[in-house]
């Protein structure tokens, strides 16, 4: 109703006076735009044609108007054509500008729609708020399809439908217009729910109102009852802690409450962040087979006995962090696309499994070879068949100091199913995103891997890239992170008791590539004076680990200070920055690590809270 009152206006209202077909005295184009609108106008017409807005007895009798109507149109048509040749070089006075030709009957036929298309919509929406819909054998207000006949409709040739809660959409005409190209006709002739689920951008306003365009009809009620219960590829997802602040329910996308993130230096599973890109696959463990493929000998196949069984027990304890940490200053700076993660989308466990250099040495991998990439693919996948996947470089991977891990236990016990069971990738050192979940494959390549995630995802960008510029064949996929750390304690915002005269701050610290962090500096005014935290590296009662050989430095630090509160202050702003063992150390400000995708957040972290004075 809006779009066609809108396009009434257009016509009924001109600038400066001028009537339909004047030209504008700056443009001269005055007509072609009109006509433009014109044609825009008549298609809408041609929507509420299919919509059925115009096929209820009201507008059924304004049928006897299209002879006259067209009679009176091919009349003027004729003598315009006649007189053409003659008036085509003679020049009116500027007066009688209003002299009547086809452009006012055109003005007037559709002025006179319009009026009558505004009236026929009021009608129709007064008579359907009137009218529920009936069930198969009534006469329902659109036709009822089961599903086997929107099944038959699955090509341009046939015609493309669709169905949506219920509801049997005719999306031929939009397919050409789709922004995702023609993988909408993966839906064709069935539910647009399970698409929908997985890319959550569709469900938004304004893309069920286009969609509400191509209606034609309901499916049947039992089909529906069906068709609501089968669709939600996220409907076996496993269940989670109700503690978990999430980003995001479909995919899972959860971090644990920042101030118990540091309770313990091994972050407990049900706690240890969740990223998921796809839903949570349900794999059976006697029937589970990891294919390696690419090398001389031949593709190899193994279970999970063989994992088991055949290669050493390796455990590693190692901190994961996704590219996104701490997104959301990022966005307080300028908006980036991505999952609003807090500063607690990383966590430290203890992984235990075979390590890959072990299994690609067994399954034929020769030192000194022409490969220079290890591909991994998940088990997760979308309704396409597209499957998640990344891949690491081969000096990592066959590392005897890279600790790489094909890991089946996490914290002592077997994988959880949202962490990957029942064998994950671990890649110490490096980014969450290539420490695939659910392996299926391994590829040993001269190239990285092909997924959208290893290619289009995952890379940082300067500030000044913006995404009509951004090029991400310029840039090298993440692997290795940045030096981090954050305040867990106290909380942004909180308020803070002055009664024992000092503060308690506590955090983590951690650098990627196995670089250990060496120092952690403190600030209570902003970064005008410092102090230097306590490192922890071992659980609270146990004795400190020695520092870990050059380049191994895989877990955290948790860090802790005490300091005096200073006299007579009524709000503090802590700061923390970490430095590792290569010197590098965190930058002071977000601005000038910012990028479009939002990773690589690492500037010095800053809270602020206020002292009560008791």
């Amino acid at each position: 109703m809006k779009s066609v009152t809108s396009l009434l206006l257009f016509h009924a209202v001109r600038p400066e006076g001028r009537q339909v077909g004047q030209r504008s005295p700056a443009t001269g184009v005055g007509d072609h735009c009109h006509l433009i609108a014109s044609m825009l106008f008549l298609r809408q017409c041609g929507r509420l044609a299919r919509l059925g807005l115009l096929r209820t007895p009201r507008f059924q009798s304004l049928q006897d108007l299209a002879s006259p109507l067209s009679v009176c149109a091919s009349g003027l048509r004729s003598r315009r054509s006649s007189g053409s040749d003659s008036g085509r070089h003679r020049s009116e006075p500027h007066g009688h500008e209003h002299t009547f030709s086809w452009k006012h009957l055109l003005a007037g036929l559709l002025a006179g729609s319009g009026a009558v298309l505004s009236y026929g919509l009021y009608q129709n929406q007064a008579e359907k708020a009137a009218t529920p819909v009936e069930s198969k054998g009534g006469s329902p207000s659109l036709p009822v399809y089961t599903q086997e006949e929107v099944a038959k409709h699955c090509s341009l040739a046939e015609g493309v439908w669709v169905t949506y809660k219920g509801g049997v959409y005719d999306i031929t005409e939009f397919v050409a217009l789709h922004p995702g190209g023609e993988k909408i006709l993966l839906a064709a002739g069935g539910a647009l729910e399970p698409f929908w689920a997985l890319y959550a951008v569709h469900n938004q306003g304004h893309v069920l109102e286009i969609l509400s365009e191509y209606k034609v009809g309901e499916l049947s009620p039992e089909e529906r009852e069906q068709a609501d219960s089968a669709t939600d590829p996220y409907a076996d997802d496993p269940p989670r802690h109700p503690a978990l602040r999430v980003n995001s329910q479909k995919p899972f996308n959860a971090e644990p409450p920042s101030e118990i993130l540091t309770d313990t230096y091994i972050t407990p599973s049900a706690f240890f962040f969740k990223r998921n890109h796809l839903p949570v696959p349900r794999v059976d463990p006697g029937t589970y087979r990891l294919e390696i493929q690419g090398l001389p000998k031949g593709p190899v196949s193994l279970s999970l006995a063989d994992l088991k069984s055949n290669f050493p027990k390796h455990t590693v304890t190692a901190t994961l962090q996704c590219a996104g940490n701490r997104r959301l200053e990022m966005n307080q700076v300028k908006q980036v696309k991505g999952l609003n993660w807090g500063i607690a989308a990383i966590s430290n466990a203890t992984w235990a499994g075979a390590r890959l250099r072990d299994v690609l040495l067994e399954a034929g991998y020769k030192p000194g070879s022409k490969f220079q990439h290890v591909q991994f693919e998940g088990l997760d996948h979308d309704v396409t068949g597209t499957t998640y996947g990344a891949s690491i470089p081969i000096r990592k991977a066959m590392s005897e100091e890279g600790d790489v891990l094909l890991a089946y236990e996490m914290n002592g016990e077997e994988l959880p199913r949202d962490h990957g069971y029942p064998v994950r990738v671990v890649v110490p050192g490096t980014v969450g995103a290539r420490n695939v979940k659910w392996l299926a494959k391994i590829v040993v390549s001269e190239e990285e891997s092909s997924s959208h995630w290893q290619q289009n995802d995952y890379k940082g960008f300067s500030p000044g890239t913006d995404w009509d510029t951004v090029d991400y064949k310029s840039a090298p996929a993440i692997q290795e992170l940045p030096v981090q750390s954050a305040i867990t304690q106290p909380a942004q915002g909180s308020t803070v008791s002055c009664s024992k005269g000092e503060l308690t701050v506590k955090g983590y610290a951690w650098s990627g590539g196995g670089r250990e962090v060496i120092r952690v500096d403190v600030s209570l005014d902003g970064g005008k004076t410092w102090n230097v935290a306590t490192l922890g590296g071992a659980e609270e009662g146990q004795e400190a680990a020695t520092s870990p050989p050059p380049g191994r430095a895989w877990a955290w630090k948790l860090w802790e200070l005490t300091v005096p509160l200073p006299a007579e202050t009524q709000e503090l702003e802590i700061v923390c920055k970490a430095v590792d063992n290569s010197y590098n150390v965190q930058p002071d400000t977000m601005a000038p690590v910012w990028n479009l995708r939002g990773v690589l957040s690492n500037a010095w972290h800053r809270v602020k809270v206020t002292v009560r004075k008791d």
